[in-house]
Order: C-alpha cells, then structure tokens, then sequence
C-alpha cells in the first residue's frame, strides 16, 4: 500500500545562543490511508517538534530543517513554495495543538475563529462559513452549538475548548489529522470522551491520523502501529498488539512497566532512572545508553543497529532480539 504520508530521515535543529541542539536526528515515519499511526516518548524527544515540521510552522529561526523528505502523496511538502504549502496545510492535513487555550485567540469568539479559517482556507462567504461553523461545532458534540458560536475560550471548559480545536482542525476536511497531546490536562473522563470523539470522527471521516501522546492507554485502544521516540530518534516500530506483548527495546519495556496497573502487588511504581539528555548533550554510541539496565561497553561506543523483529517491525538496540524475546 502506498503511504499517504511519508517522513524519510528528518532532521531539525534550533540554533540558539548557548548552541545546537538536535531536536530531530534522522526520523523516519510512515503512515497509510485511514490508519492511526501513535508516536510515543518523553518530553523532549522530538515528537511535536516533527508534527510542526510536517505542517511547516516551525519558527525559522531558530529552527532549521537540515536534511530530510517529508512526502505527501508522493509530493515533497519540504520543496514547496510557502504559497504551495499553505495550501496543503489545513485543506490536506490537520492539526490538533497542544494547549487549547494558548491556541485560540483570546480576543476572539471560538464562531469567529472558526468562520474566519473556513473564509481564509476554502474562499467561504460570510453566511456560508458561519453555517459551516455551526455544523462543526454540532459535528465535535458542543452542547446547544448555535449559542457557544459567541463564547470566547476563557468562557469554555477544558474539554470544550478541546473540541473547538478539533473542528478548527477538520474545517477544511483534512485527508491526514495529527493529534498533538490532544488530552493534555484533561480530568480523565473528559479524556475518555475526547478519544472517543477523534475514534468516531477518524471512521465516520475516513481520515488517517498521527497520534502523539505520552499515554500508552490511550495508545492501547487507538492505534494500529506505534512508533516510539527518544533524544530526537525513532527507536522501535511495531504493531500495537506486538509491542505491547513483547517490547524490543529497553526504554520501550521502561515505558510500559511504569504504567500502573490495579492488579500490581503495593509498593514502588518501577520507573526509568535519570532523565532524558539534552538535545544539545546526545550521548555517543545508544543514546539511552546512560539510563539502560543492560547496557554494555558496545552500547556506550557504538551507535545501535536498525534491527528487524519481522514485518513493518524493527528495534534500534544492539540486543533487540534478546529484549523481544525475554531473554534480558
């Protein structure tokens, strides 16, 4: 199957006063038609920093994309023109931010914001736009919608804030969603409701989506392949089912064993010890190297290998196959 989205080897750098940090080292991604593809690590890994890339709103400077592909449809979004890309942004591909409230204009009614994207982005009359607004906010399950077009977003919960961000994104009926932390400070029925809306919007759509989160069970329930990232790098690909059952890479099995579970024995939450490097700081050989249980002098000197543990699955870890196996 031919991917409807691509990334081949991205890289993105921020020069900034005290140096460069790589924020970004040769990601690689790929994600087909209708698929939910979920992109796992820490902060700082390099997550949002390539959902900005592929939508191309990095602030250059200090960001600069040194090398890379990033296909869509087969067409390099990296060699566009800015007038090119922005027509790609929003009309092809979508995006949730982050943070809601920092997102939306303070100043401005949510009816506002949205009708306004609608004209800018599909050439929109002003009647048109705001029934198309309407029909939006029904479509994100905004409670009495028509009344809420004049609400400012300080006026809105969490959770609906959250929601105009989602019709702001599927405005312009995007063929590719990318999902940014998109339950980020949300209680957790609120969160439940949010994936439930983007599940049932996804298939009733017919969109693919990029999922970026740091929630592995929100994960669970979702996606179709995961793919996970530290210091900036891709370090293991698997399907969900695979992934979950048996994790080829150390900082992967970190991850799931810290997630508490109700019929765990009482006492500490494992954890990963010590913390993510810096993007200006990338250890030599395994980046995860200085935080790994197994690591060895290979894994302190040498850069891991790109290990394959079957179809469409790899692990960039000098003992992949030991780690997918139970053996270590």
């Amino acid at each position: 199957m031919t991917p409807i989205l691509e990334v081949r080897d991205l890289s993105v750098e921020f020069h900034t006063r005290d140096g460069v940090a790589r924020a970004v080292d040769r990601v690689g991604l790929r994600l087909e038609p209708g698929e939910v593809l979920a992109v796992l690590g820490e902060s700082g890994s390099g997550k949002s920093v390539t959902a900005q890339a592929i939508m191309g709103v990095l602030h250059t400077p200090p960001a600069r994309v040194t090398g890379g592909e990033i296909l869509y449809q087969g067409r390099d979004l990296l060699r566009m023109s800015e007038p090119q890309r922005r027509r790609v942004r929003g009309r092809e591909i979508g995006m949730i931010f982050q943070d809601a409230l920092s997102a939306l204009d303070p100043v401005f009614s949510v009816g506002f914001q949205l009708s306004e994207a609608l004209r800018h982005g599909s050439g929109m009359s002003r009647s048109a736009a705001r029934a198309r607004t309407a029909e939006l906010m029904d479509l994100v399950r905004i409670p009495d919608a028509r009344r809420r077009l004049r609400d400012y977003p300080h006026q809105l919960s969490g959770g609906m804030r959250q929601r105009v961000m989602i019709a702001l994104a599927l405005a312009q009926n995007p063929k590719v969603l990318i999902a940014d932390e998109p339950t980020t400070a949300l209680d957790v029925t609120v969160r439940a409701q949010i994936m439930d809306l983007l599940g049932d919007l996804r298939r009733s759509l017919g969109m693919a989506m990029i999922l970026i989160t740091h929630d592995l069970g929100v994960v669970a329930g979702v996606a179709d392949r995961i793919v996970i990232m530290y210091a900036g790098r891709t370090v293991e690909q698997a399907d969900v089912y695979q992934l979950y059952e048996a994790p080829g890479h150390p900082y992967t099995r970190g991850l799931l064993g810290s997630v508490p579970r109700l019929a765990a024995r009482r006492g500490p939450l494992p954890a990963i010890e010590g913390a993510p490097p810096s993007p200006m700081r990338i250890p030599r050989g395994c980046a995860f190297h200085p935080r790994c249980p197994h690591a060895t002098e290979v894994c302190r000197s040498t850069p891991p290998p790109r290990v394959p543990l079957g179809a469409g699955r790899y692990s960039d870890c000098h003992y992949a196959a030991q780690v997918a196996g139970g053996l270590i």
